[in-house]
């Protein structure tokens, strides 16, 4: 990490004219450091800069340094707090970092620069227990609010065996039933307007229209929404902390249960990122086989979405046909991976074998079908009239109003922007590919679903692409921490022996550093940022995932409809729980 001199680069210069300090990265992300009494000027001035802003909060989190073995020499920091910003202009990432002393810091919030910035420093105080200063309700997110201890502190137990017997006794459940008690007046939400009495309602966490365990109190008059606060973290499962204790290869099928919609998705996004780290570049044949296999799970992905919009707002029939063409699509994955829902196919380097024999007449097989079908769906449910009434001009938001909340995937391109990172930073040779960007105008929930439904074509055309472009070559990169030496040559020196016995046993050690990686996923910009040690398992692993900003979205875009519409804005979002609360 050095200090950047003699610069005019306007990333490195603040408005005050104070030159920051810049820290290399694997990833060659622009990394600058701040002191917490400037982050907010700081942040401010990146997000109104004249000429092409970072105007997109993309992700914010915590890192505990601690423990960190060879951290940098100049970072006395016990936490590190990380600001990913995005400039669709300049097309560009930009990284900011704040170091933080003590056991329990503070930082000011930027709550006030950018709303969706409010729930990730819930998440950071949650997890970490740093206190953001003028944050307008700072209370736990994901953990629930009588839990001691912060879970992503290095010194909080990483296994439930840890934690000695858990017991219910009276005085326990007392305290947890009384928590769970919602209350008006934490939230700054009046019981009563001058003119009528507002009733809160439950809906969820058990309700059919939230699919899952979500749990949103709703301030009513009469059907009117006045105000609404999602309760999350009923599905957190600790997928980061997790991967603090697997190795960098064991942690791949646990990346699968985040978006357990987007299969294999969810993998490469991880990898990309240990990828990165590593410096290992795979063949072609193997980024062709993975695009092939994340397009198939897009399409899957949004026959759900597709089946349970239309249920949720009482079109049955569709749900049951959708269903049934995702298991065709399952059995292609099937025959291809041995998997189904989660195959676990993809690992670091390439995929676990070849493609087999055969494979390329199931592919072919699907193309010629679907495509009827997905004529069939469109006057099934895209025009059938009550679905248009429940959809059309419900649920708007702007461009702007998509940026300024996090918004990224078919939400932000139904509002007539079209981002997408295939396009727009190419990953796995989707530069080679030819499609287009579905986008829309009205930024409703029909629009939305005009997106998705579009998408599929365009998955099926570069599905048809990877079927008749297949790249020969082989599965896997060549390199030494991707596959283990010849077993052969361990029985001629003790040095390879070695090595394949560690690379089997351990699993392989990544070279200390730090890189982001983002793909698009079924639901939006799905990102990992890893930091490695040097160790055989990850130091931090943070996932950036769409539904997360998506869902903190709902009260702004929800206020002033009827509970009906509700369940039009809930399903038009595709969110997946473990996505959110991970």
């Amino acid at each position: 990490m050095d200090t950047v001199s003699g610069l005019t680069d306007d990333l490195t210069i603040t408005a005050e004219g104070e030159t920051l300090t810049q820290q290399h990265t694997v990833d060659e992300i622009r990394t600058v450091w701040v002191g917490p009494e400037n982050i907010v000027s700081t942040l401010l001035h990146y997000k109104t800069l004249s000429s092409k802003p970072f105007e997109f909060l993309f992700d914010l989190c915590g890192v505990d340094e601690r423990s960190r073995a060879g951290k940098l020499i100049s970072l006395t920091a016990d936490f590190t707090i990380v600001y990913t910003l995005l400039s669709f202009e300049r097309n560009q990432f930009l990284r900011i970092k704040v170091g933080l002393t003590g056991n329990y810091p503070s930082v000011p919030s930027i709550s006030g620069l950018w709303p969706n910035a409010n729930w990730y420093e819930r998440e950071i105080y949650d997890m970490f227990g740093i206190v953001f200063s003028g944050h307008p309700n700072l209370r736990r997110i994901l953990m629930p609010l009588t839990w001691e201890g912060h879970p992503l502190r290095k010194e909080h137990p990483a296994r439930a065996t840890e934690m000695g017997q858990f017991k219910l006794w009276d005085e326990k459940e007392d305290r947890e039933q009384e928590a769970l008690q919602f209350k008006p007046e934490d939230w700054g939400l009046k019981r009563k307007s001058d003119d009528a009495d507002f009733m809160f309602l439950n809906l969820g966490p058990q309700h059919p229209g939230t699919h899952g365990v979500l749990r949103i109190i709703l301030q009513l008059d009469g059907e009117d929404i006045v105000d609404a606060v999602p309760d999350i973290g009923f599905h957190h499962r600790g997928a980061e902390k997790m991967g603090e204790r697997q190795s960098w290869h064991t942690y791949i099928p646990y990346t699968d249960r985040i978006d357990y919609l987007g299969g294999v998705m969810n993998n490469l996004a991880y990898l990309l990122a240990v990828e990165k780290l590593a410096n290992i570049t795979v063949p072609d044949r193997v980024k062709t086989m993975r695009v092939m296999l994340c397009e198939f799970f897009r399409i899957a992905s949004h026959l759900v979405w597709y089946g349970t919009f239309a249920q949720d707002l009482g079109q049955l029939s569709p749900v049951f046909y959708m269903f049934t063409d995702r298991e065709k699509i399952f059995d292609v994955v099937e025959a291809i991976t041995g998997g189904r829902m989660h195959p676990n196919w993809f690992r670091i380097g390439g995929v676990s074998q070849d493609l087999p024999q055969g494979w390329d007449k199931l592919v072919s097989d699907f193309i010629a079908y679907f495509p009827k079908r997905l004529r069939e769906y469109h006057q099934m449910v895209m025009r059938n009239s009550i679905f248009k009434a429940r959809t059309v001009g419900i649920g708007i938001y702007t461009v702007q109003e998509a940026i300024d909340w996090g918004v990224t995937g078919p939400g932000l391109r139904a509002c007539g922007f079209g981002w997408d990172f295939r396009k727009k930073q190419p990953y796995s040779g989707y530069e080679n590919f030819d499609f287009d960007i579905p986008v829309a105008q009205n930024g409703d929930c029909y629009d939305r679903a005009v997106v998705r439904v579009e998408e599929m074509w365009q998955s099926l055309r570069i599905i048809e692409q990877c079927l008749k472009n297949m790249p020969a070559g082989d599965y896997k990169a060549d390199h030494p921490l991707t596959t283990p030496p010849i077993k052969k040559h361990t029985m001629e020196d003790i040095e390879t022996l070695i090595t394949h016995f560690l690379n089997v046993s351990w699993g392989p050690v990544i070279p200390a550093g730090e890189a982001m990686s983002c793909i698009e996923a079924t639901k939006g910009a799905n990102a990992y940022y890893l930091i490695s040690d040097g160790n055989t398992s990850p130091y931090r692993v943070r996932v950036r995932t769409p539904s997360f900003p998506h869902m903190q979205m709902l009260p702004y875009i929800s206020k002033g409809y009827t509970v009906a519409d509700l369940l039009s804005i809930l399903g038009s979002m595709d969110y997946v729980l473990a996505d959110i609360d991970r």
